[in-house]
């Protein structure tokens, strides 16, 4: 699918107060290893937790903490800017879903290699995301950028023409604490390991039915 835009950003949006109240939640909560591609969803990783191999296997692909939040008041605050980037970069995505919100944490080394946000099929669970994809991507950087270094976010545009992959592209306009990216879920990214002290982020991934 070629995009006239491939992600659409907010310069400092969402006001510094609610950002820090974002991390002050998502500290006072027990953090888990992050997975990919579905590694660890279908049991409780505190009472089985990975194991040497799955641990070693997924460190080659990502490395952060996460917790988990779907509290109304941070939807509130993110939500305007998923509608308004969707409209503003002539997407125009038919969505009706936001997955639970993802409070990411990376320290020193820590990383999130080359990937996409979209799966392979529909979610067949029960409940508002049944027979949906995720289409539209939303990170939101929490952190102020003089407080780490490192952990930058790229894009690469190999989904789009033959011209355009491997190019890739750091998106600075969110360094900015409170500024957020919007992008299709299928456009791939990635990020950088962190330098020196913690990034804070928070990602939420929306869903529509498959596209026509």
């Amino acid at each position: 699918m070629n995009l006239e835009y491939s992600y659409w950003w907010f310069k400092a949006a969402i006001p510094p107060r609610i950002c820090d109240d974002i991390i002050k939640y998502g500290l006072r909560h027990s953090d888990n290893v992050a997975t990919v591609g579905g590694l660890g969803q279908d049991r409780d990783l505190k009472k089985q937790p990975l194991n040497k191999k799955e641990i070693k296997n997924l460190k080659k692909k990502r490395d952060s903490n996460i917790v988990w939040m779907n509290d109304r008041w941070i939807y509130k605050e993110i939500q305007p800017y998923i509608k308004e980037a969707n409209r503003r970069a002539n997407w125009n995505f038919n969505w009706d879903w936001s997955e639970s919100c993802q409070f990411t944490k990376y320290k020193p080394g820590q990383y999130y290699g080359w990937h996409c946000d979209s799966w392979e099929g529909v979610y067949t669970q029960e409940g508002s995301s049944k027979g949906k994809i995720r289409k539209l991507s939303v990170t939101v950087s929490l952190s102020d950028e003089k407080d780490y270094s490192g952990g930058e976010l790229e894009f690469d545009f190999r989904q789009q023409s033959p011209d355009k992959r491997n190019q890739t592209k750091e998106c600075k306009e969110i360094l900015p604490k409170g500024s957020l990216v919007v992008f299709p879920s299928f456009v791939w990214h990635r990020v950088k390991p962190v330098k020196k002290g913690v990034r804070y982020s928070l990602v939420v991934w929306n869903l529509g039915y498959p596209f026509q």
